[in-house]
């Protein structure tokens, strides 16, 4: 099978798992060994602002300076990435060279766990886009393809339009339309030809 990586999987009505119900998961890696992905449109109930006051608390003396022309953008929530390491933050970003530890996933959108991207999100040195996950979705050798064969998903190419400027509660929709799909005529049956 193709490598999903840079692709957005979108959760069928069929998928019998809650937890991914009408989500939309950009897929970062996808190999022998299994996928990796994180949830675009399941936030959790925590603003970035309060995250990042959070992280203010456990940092010493440099500090964050919110209260200017890109404060508006703090109020985005962050997002539930997936039911794995939900303590642990990821950054989906578009491209930006001064980060060392961000790692590029396509032309348009690189990903980063360190902590000092998170600190300059607020600032005049934070990347154009960004949104903030914790957690991320796996998937063991073989089970994201047998996910697949189920009709529990359907795929499309990651679209930074989707991930950074699209509200979060319309990104299941506007997955689903970029494949020519009425949401409305999705069915809950299953069927193969």
């Amino acid at each position: 099978m193709d490598s999903l990586e840079n692709q957005l999987l979108i959760a069928m009505p069929t998928l019998g798992d809650p937890y991914f119900n009408k989500t939309v998961t950009y897929i970062c890696e996808h190999n022998d060994e299994g996928a990796m992905g994180l949830i675009i449109n399941l936030p959790v109930n925590i603003s970035l602002s309060e995250l990042l006051a959070q992280l203010e608390e456990e940092k010493d003396s440099k500090s964050i300076n919110v209260k200017n022309e890109y404060t508006e953008r703090l109020k985005q929530m962050v997002l539930s990435g997936g039911p794995v390491a939900s303590e642990r933050g990821f950054v989906l970003h578009t491209p930006q060279s001064c980060w060392s530890s961000s790692l590029s996933l396509s032309d348009d959108i690189m990903i980063t766990t360190s902590k000092d991207i998170l600190l300059s999100l607020g600032t005049k040195e934070a990347p154009d886009n960004y949104m903030v996950t914790l957690g991320y979705a796996g998937w063991g050798p073989g089970q994201l393809e047998e996910e697949l064969k189920a009709n529990s998903w359907l795929t499309t190419p990651a679209d930074a339009d989707i991930l950074f400027n699209t509200p979060i509660e319309q990104r299941w929709k506007k997955a689903t339309e970029k494949l020519g799909i009425d949401i409305a005529h999705l069915s809950s049956d299953v069927g193969h030809s």
